[in-house]
């Protein structure tokens, strides 16, 4: 299936620096939400409201077929939670330990990478045009918060590191795609992904040390006002970037693009 979109007109957000705010807070809003759905209902009831909810907005970002601001980043915050949820059940309920799951869901994001390059010749966000292009997106968008998720939940909980310490991790490793992008002309589609896939567990981090009660490590704001929080974060970072309210044109580059 390759429905071909508006010549030149991307269906998702280029990369900006109000781009990596609102993906952040997403990742934070995700985490939050998901850990407060399973608190106010049955574990297996959240998660199948989140799959479905998941579905829903998923199928109306691809029927768009050009960039919708409002539908697509509330696609990115129901990833943020179906992604946290699909790492948790996988965890939780199947007893699989956290360093398991994190190499899973990366063998999963590699075999979604090399699918993609190899059907489609290219990884780049700025030339997500047609249909099948999306999906690819998409699917590696849930395999990035999904393996984060993970491995968030590996260095503060199965290492033992805690959340402080795995904030402070994960905000050093995310200057190396964009050191290496900026000043050592690191590959902008590689540099692309490898700050994407850290901002989920640098995200999911402060979400819990916000939000876990204090007998837990966290801080204990509760993760409905971290979740609400982060939202309005989220609103604020996409009303705020001229970038991420219009529709953005195909371009031959690529990369972090913090401009």
């Amino acid at each position: 299936m390759t429905i071909t979109t508006r010549p030149g007109v991307n269906t998702v957000a280029a990369p900006s620096a109000g781009f990596w705010m609102a993906k952040a807070a997403s990742t934070a809003f995700g985490e939050a939400l998901s850990d407060f759905s399973i608190r106010v209902m049955p574990p297996v009831a959240a998660v199948l409201v989140g799959f479905a909810l998941f579905v829903a907005v998923l199928v109306l970002q691809l029927t768009r077929h050009r960039y919708v601001p409002g539908v697509y980043w509330l696609t990115v915050a129901m990833v943020g939670v179906f992604g946290t949820m699909a790492a948790d059940v996988v965890h939780v309920v199947i007893g699989l330990s956290y360093a398991v799951s994190a190499s899973l869901y990366a063998a999963f994001l590699a075999a979604v990478f090399v699918g993609w390059r190899t059907v489609e010749r290219t990884l780049d966000v700025h030339a997500i045009v047609t249909t099948r292009r999306e999906l690819f997106y998409w699917a590696a968008v849930v395999g990035t918060f999904a393996m984060g998720t993970a491995l968030g939940d590996l260095t503060a909980v199965g290492l033992g590191l805690g959340y402080l310490v795995s904030i402070a991790l994960f905000a050093l490793l995310i200057l190396v795609p964009a050191a290496g992008y900026t000043f050592f002309r690191l590959n902008g589609v590689f540099a692309f992904w490898f700050a994407y896939v850290l901002t989920r567990p640098l995200g999911a981090s402060v979400a819990d040390a916000l939000g876990k009660p204090v007998a837990e490590g966290g801080m204990g704001f509760g993760s409905g006002w971290v979740a609400l929080f982060f939202a309005i974060v989220m609103v604020a970072a996409v009303l705020a970037s001229p970038r991420l309210r219009t529709a953005p044109a195909w371009s031959a580059s690529s990369g972090l693009d913090l401009r």
